[in-house]
């Protein structure tokens, strides 16, 4: 069975009937404003769609115990692939891609069907950095990322769906689905820290004091959260980050059952702007020993320095690293390029260029191959010409 929403729709594809578990559905049902009728130790509950369509109703057993709970539900899933009701693709996309549900949206100052298309595309790059965010901040904290840990993120990223919901009253939505429980961290990281930047821009506002954005730190908020954010309320008149919880999963422990709505606005903008330039003075160099391979050499003069741009395999979490070397280092970098074997290169890992340039590098020497250095370099080259 396929959902019918066009050949290029990644959600097509219905839930299988035999795996739904009927709780699961009947939490959905609800979140979405569906309205059960019938007595609550009934076996069944019938569902009927919050605009009254008629005759859209599921009956949906209580449990899967029952000889006909998989016929039910199988009826049930047919239902909402038919339904013209806006909630029944929502429902079936959780049912299909279990998991977490994060829903921006921008309000903007004209009509919903007027938007322009780069509202759209804008909503969509701030929830996917936004997201990014969370995902590096799940392994680490850091006041600006760069480079750093985008290979971590990008695999992440690889697990979300995100759906468009279009025009949505006097604005726009975007839904993403999260892996859970296996996604969890980067989510709740996410969501406790947008909370504290939401409290240390509050506090900004207030006080004048931009140190909270600093102590924010600890909690997950970073240059790129920031910048995420700033960029999800320019131009709109509003903003909100929504999360509904899989009902599969059950909820991430210290949240209880409170409802994680946050809000930002443009009169949070002056200062966003002054946190995501502090964050970024703030993180500091650091000295790291990478590892290797030369894939790309270049020097105007024959006898003179030289520009290199190393794979890195191991050492520092970045992709590539660009590096100046003088004639003799240069030489060893060709030689070890033409060889085929990777260099070890110390040196200090700057944040300006995002963390993607090694600065004062030294001691470099030819070294061996490692176990699982080939695997790593090709899966290195292959996502990066994925992303590039």
């Amino acid at each position: 069975m396929t959902l019918p929403h066009g050949p290029e729709d990644p959600t097509r594809a219905l839930p299988d009937p035999a795996t739904v578990d009927p709780a699961v559905l009947a939490t959905l049902l609800a979140r979405h404003g569906w309205v059960r009728r019938g007595g609550p130790a009934a076996r069944y509950g019938r569902w009927t769609p919050p605009d009254g369509e008629p005759g859209t109703s599921l009956l949906i057993p209580t449990a899967d115990g029952f000889d006909d709970a998989v016929e039910l539900l199988a009826d049930a899933v047919t239902a909402l692939a038919r339904s013209r009701t806006p909630s029944a693709r929502s429902i079936l996309l959780a049912l299909a891609v279990p998991g977490d549900e994060l829903t921006w949206r921008r309000d903007l100052p004209g009509p919903a069907d007027t938007a322009p298309w780069d509202d759209a595309e804008r909503l969509q790059r701030a929830a996917r950095a936004m997201l990014a965010a969370g995902a590096k901040a799940g392994r680490t904290t850091a006041a600006y990322f760069g480079a750093r840990l985008d290979a971590l993120a990008g695999d992440f990223l690889d697990r979300v769906l995100l759906v468009e919901q279009g025009a949505v009253d006097q604005g726009a939505a975007l839904t993403a689905h999260t892996p859970a429980p296996e996604g969890r961290t980067a989510v709740t990281t996410l969501v406790r820290a947008l909370e504290a930047l939401r409290e240390a821009v509050d506090y900004r506002r207030v006080s004048g004091g931009p140190e909270a954005f600093e102590n924010a730190v600890r909690s997950g908020v970073s240059r790129e959260l920031v910048r995420s954010v700033e960029d999800l309320v320019r131009g709109a008149t509003a903003a909100r980050l929504t999360v509904a919880w899989s009902p599969a999963a059950g909820i991430p422990g210290g949240f209880g059952d409170r409802r994680v709505d946050l809000d930002f606005s443009p009169g949070d903008l002056p200062a966003l702007t002054e946190a995501a330039e502090l964050l970024e003075r703030i993180e500091p160099a650091v000295d790291v020993t990478v590892v290797g391979v030369v894939v790309r050499l270049k020097r105007g003069d024959p006898a003179g320095p030289g520009s290199v741009r190393l794979r890195v395999l191991g050492g520092a979490e970045v992709r590539e690293l660009k590096l100046r070397l003088p004639d003799p280092d240069y030489r060893l970098a060709a030689e070890a390029h033409l060889a085929g074997v990777p260099v070890r290169v110390s040196g200090r890992l700057d944040r300006r260029d995002g963390f993607r340039r090694l600065s004062r590098a030294h001691g470099l020497e030819l070294c061996d191959w490692g176990e699982g250095d080939h695997e790593r370099l090709l899966k290195g080259l292959q996502d990066g010409g994925e992303r590039s």
